[in-house]
């Protein structure tokens, strides 16, 4: 019987450098990176070198791989542990640019699920700190066109800071029942209304013992180079 190999085993610089770039895009992303953000990070001149290097790191005990998905990298349970001490810092090296977010892309959400499970994301976008009021967790493919008339449309990026906490009147994503939205939050005495900004489209009326839930705050639209 083959034994697998005692960690921690001796990396190589370059596997140490990928270990620490898989450490910080889960940090700031909540996501493992791909292995073409891997190769465009390090220079690498295709995924597959990225790959080569996976592979090394799971020999080695460092990550584990999991096949049928492109971020597809578990770390070990005492990289863990350093993950927070990693979320709310700039992003360091290898990722070059401090002044840049990785942001994950929401594509459509399960029902039920927490909107930043890793099944959810489409893919990561770097993106410039300056373009948001506030810095944002998330982007949110937004489908429809409740929300026309604020600039808001189908396929664009919207940019979600997660908070619970909103004044009346800020447009926000909100999950009620089995469904995420992006409505005008409007606080009524008894009730809560969701709000579009399109007259196709018929107001929401959150009323006491309905299931509903603030995911976040729209705090930046991302539209054009990034559309899908």
């Amino acid at each position: 019987m083959l034994e697998s190999p005692s960690y921690p085993a001796k990396l190589t610089a370059r596997q140490q450098q990928i270990l620490e770039l898989i450490k910080t895009a889960i940090a700031h992303t909540g996501a493992p990176p791909t292995r073409a953000e891997i190769a465009t990070e390090l220079g690498f001149k295709s995924a597959n070198a990225a790959e080569e290097h996976l592979q090394a790191l799971a020999r080695k005990g460092a990550i584990e791989l999991v096949s049928g998905t492109s971020r597809g990298i578990r770390l070990r349970s005492e990289h863990l542990q350093s993950i927070n001490d990693l979320r709310g810092r700039q992003l360091a090296q290898p990722f070059s640019v401090v002044n840049q977010l990785m942001l994950p892309l929401i594509g459509r959400v399960a029902a039920g699920s927490p909107i930043l499970a890793q099944e959810h994301i489409d893919q990561i976008y770097h993106v410039e700190l300056g373009l948001f009021q506030s810095p944002p967790d998330y982007l949110l493919k937004v489908r429809g066109m409740s929300m026309r008339d604020v600039g808001i449309i189908d396929g664009d990026l919207l940019a979600v800071q997660s908070t619970q906490e909103v004044k009346s009147g800020q447009i926000v994503v909100a999950r009620l029942g089995d469904e995420v939205t992006v409505k005008r939050f409007i606080r009524r005495q008894h009730l809560i209304e969701l709000h579009p900004e399109n007259a196709d489209y018929k107001t929401i009326v959150v009323e006491p013992g309905d299931a509903f839930e603030i995911e976040g705050l729209a705090v930046g639209l991302i539209r054009n180079s990034f559309k899908a």
